[in-house]
């Protein structure tokens, strides 16, 4: 075994400077139109409250005497008729026993007088009250109409200056970015062919003695049988 060299080609990777486009963004200027609000004074109709004079009807309370009719009570003469108890002498017909004496011997009398309470009618003059109709006067209340001069609020239109908030459309210079195409370095990885030596390990073929077994053809002397078709007898060898 030897060592050979042997060159091998190989790609090993390399850095490359190349130009590659890109975007850059930049500020350029622009004209923008926007709405500016502004206040511009104008006239607009408005509601006053202000004091007017009218007449208003009003009804005033008022005390009118006038005459009313009224139950009054009167005392009038009347006769009742009453009833009084009196006591009557009766008499009694007929004989009657009025006791005995202290011999037992009886009494009798004829004409005898009872007492008898009897119910004996009388007129009595008596005072009954009646209710007699008299005008008596009395104050009554009555509405009455009169006019008042009275001061009402009305509302009046008049013009009051007020600001209104309106948009004024304006120019403005504003910056907008942009993108421009640059053209920047960059590293881009390539493979580069090289070639690279080493040393490996070969065979190399020489010549060496050996021994080797090879077969010779020689002629040996041997015995053979050898078979006969005409003595059939004799076995042995010639």
């Amino acid at each position: 075994m030897t060592w050979k060299q042997v060159w091998k080609k190989v790609q090993v990777p390399v850095w490359k400077e190349i130009q590659v486009p890109a975007w850059k963004e930049i500020q350029v200027p622009a004209w923008k139109k926007v709405q500016k609000p502004v206040w511009k004074e104008i006239q607009v109709p408005a509601w006053k409250e202000v004091q007017v004079p009218a007449w208003k009807k009003i009804w005033k309370p008022v005390w009118k005497e006038v005459q009313v009719p009224v139950w009054k009570e009167v005392q009038v003469p009347d006769w009742k008729k009453i009833w009084v108890p009196e006591w009557v002498k009766i008499g009694i017909p007929g004989e009657h026993n009025v006791g005995k004496d202290h011999h037992g011997w009886q009494y009798t009398s004829h004409g005898l007088w009872k007492k008898k309470l009897i119910w004996k009618p009388v007129w009595k003059k008596i005072w009954r009250t009646e209710k007699k109709q008299i005008w008596v006067s009395d104050k009554k209340l009555e509405w009455k109409a009169e006019w008042k001069q009275i001061w009402k609020t009305e509302k009046k239109q008049i013009w009051v200056s007020d600001k209104k908030l309106i948009w004024k459309e304006e120019s403005v210079q504003v910056w907008v970015p942009q993108k421009k195409q640059i053209w920047v370095t960059q590293k881009k990885q390539v493979w580069k062919d090289e070639w690279k030596s080493k040393w490996v390990p070969v065979w190399k073929d020489v010549q060496v003695p050996a021994w080797k077994k090879v077969w010779k053809p020689v002629w040996e002397k041997v015995w053979v049988p050898i078979e006969s078709h005409h003595d059939d007898d004799h076995h042995g060898y010639k």
